[in-house]
């Protein structure tokens, strides 16, 4: 008799969850197919779960995340809520159920995040749809997918068939599944969200980089201690992190704003995180911060499904969100509520201000802020770059074609015959209604409505956001006796201190925020 038939009769002397008629017989193959498997035999060799609801004929394998549904006679499988067609119909053979055993072996073999990535590497769009959630299935369509894969190596050359590495980080949002391949030209991270459902939520895409971080002298984790929170609700809800000095409080609190792209919420580049820095090096003089992963980078494909996606749900939105997750918190100060902002986060923070309706901002820090419109920052950002590799003898043609690219760009959002109900049939960045629906905003202009406290910190080394920048707020907010201006000689984009003429390459490097911008953050917060 073969293990499985013992293994069923063994099993007929115990209460199962399956129905009686299930265990009274030893299993047979159904005749003339010998592709089906005996669904607990096999369910069970592969570490999972299997019950029976009598009501509704349903028979459900469990394991971790993951689970199947079937019903015999239906050509189906349901796997994670999704529906999974069946080679063949699920069937019931003298009291035992059987199915496709490629299908159940590979299935409970494989977490459905391995799946889907196998999936897509084969261009099969089809089934890798059939594990994404319905809140990202319009973007992450059949016809994307099938692509995805050929897509990525157009760009990176030909990607190899096994990841290199498989890396599995939870936080309050997504389980987050990292894959690494080797490609021709670089090291590819692909990174699966993965929701409460066991279903793909998102994609995050980027070139792989060693960590090469060090944390700063400042960092005293004695001092402070950490929390996981979430900030928001719903499909956009932003996984974060909460620093708190020690002690008995209540505290003083910064929340962090993000500049320019998906970025999580060390505000990790190169070898920096200035997110962390600021966190743990404020906390450590008795200032507690909240840090959030930004909504593009948590929520990629969602936000690109969103073509009227604007900067204030970008960069605003989360804050509000923010604040009401901390006034509830008896640790922190509800009156002592403040908001930094880094290049594109400060370039917003007027709009931030604006929309704290309720009063609850006690005053913002602006950090690297930009003054004027987009477009005149983005023309004056490459002109500043290709000045300054000028200056230090370095060949300047490749980032001039780049640098004529982003004036293009930049001449385009200002003409006034497009605007966000006649936008340019060929825009080259999308989504083109984010750069149109904010094209006439100056925060200069609008902070010079406002009352609110300000610190605004600039570094003189800034290759991104010049000192230009940083003149034109002292002379808009001139009349604005509660505004603080502070400047530091070599301190780039990045918030540290670099001896050399910043262009950016440096960022790479291992660097830390300058203590000093710690320190003055911390003393103008508290006073």
């Amino acid at each position: 008799m073969t293990n499985w038939k013992r293994l069923l009769l063994s099993l007929s002397f115990v209460c199962l969850i399956l129905p009686v008629t299930s265990i009274s017989a030893a299993a047979e193959e159904p005749a003339g197919n010998e592709n089906l498997v005996p669904i607990r035999e096999i369910a069970e060799k592969n570490g999972a779960e299997v019950s029976w609801q009598q009501k509704t004929g349903e028979i459900t394998i469990r394991k971790n995340e993951l689970t199947i549904v079937v019903k015999v006679g239906e050509k189906q499988a349901m796997v994670n809520g999704q529906a999974i067609s069946l080679d063949n119909p699920v069937q019931l053979t003298k009291g035992v159920t059987f199915m496709d055993g490629g299908f159940l072996t590979e299935t409970l073999k494989s977490a459905p995040e391995d799946i889907f990535i196998s999936l897509i590497s084969k261009g099969d769009g089809e089934e890798a749809a059939k594990y994404v959630h319905s809140s990202v299935s319009g973007v992450l369509s059949p016809t994307l997918l099938s692509q995805l894969w050929g897509a990525l190596e157009g760009q990176n050359g030909k990607i190899t068939s096994e990841a290199i590495t498989k890396h599995v980080e939870n936080n309050t949002v997504h389980r987050n599944v990292t894959y690494t391949f080797k490609t021709a030209l670089t090291r590819l991270n692909i990174t699966v969200r993965m929701n409460d459902d066991g279903l793909v939520d998102d994609l995050y895409i980027a070139a792989a980089t060693p960590d090469v971080y060090q944390k700063p002298s400042y960092d005293n984790p004695s001092a402070y201690t950490e929390q996981d929170i979430t900030v928001g609700q719903g499909d956009l809800a932003l996984p974060g992190t909460l620093t708190l000095p020690k002690g008995e409080g209540p505290f003083p609190v910064v929340i962090l704003v993000h500049g320019s792209g998906p970025s999580n919420q060390d505000a990790a580049i190169g070898g920096a995180k200035p997110f962390r820095d600021l966190a743990v090096g404020l906390a450590s003089q008795g200032v507690a911060v909240l840090r959030y992963d930004k909504v593009t980078y948590e929520h990629t494909y969602k936000v690109a499904s969103q073509p009227k996606f604007t900067l204030k749900q970008e960069s605003v939105d989360q804050v509000n969100d923010a604040v009401e997750l901390l006034k509830k918190n008896t640790h922190i100060d509800p009156t002592a509520i403040f908001v930094a902002g880094h290049s594109q986060g400060g370039f917003a923070m007027p709009l931030i201000i604006a929309d704290d309706k309720q009063h609850d901002l006690a005053g913002s820090i602006l950090l690297a802020a930009p003054s004027s419109s987009f477009a005149d920052v983005l023309i004056e950002q490459q002109d500043e770059l290709v000045n300054r590799m000028e200056r230090l003898g370095l060949d300047t043609k490749i980032i001039k074609e780049q640098a004529d690219f982003y004036k293009n760009v930049a001449v385009i959002v200002k003409d006034p015959q497009y605007s966000i109900d006649h936008l340019p049939e060929a825009f080259p960045l999308q989504p083109a209604y984010w750069w149109f629906e904010q094209r006439d905003y100056v925060p200069a202009e609008l902070a010079k409505t406002q009352i609110s406290p300000m610190l605004i910190i600039q570094g003189e080394n800034d290759v991104q956001v010049s000192m230009n920048q940083f003149q034109t707020w002292q002379s808009a907010l001139q009349g604005h006796s509660n505004v603080t201006y502070n400047s530091y000689p070599k301190v780039n984009h990045l918030l540290s201190s670099y001896d050399g003429l910043s262009i950016g390459q440096e960022y790479a490097e291992p660097s830390n925020v300058s203590k000093a911008i710690i320190d003055d953050i911390a003393k103008w917060v508290l006073k």
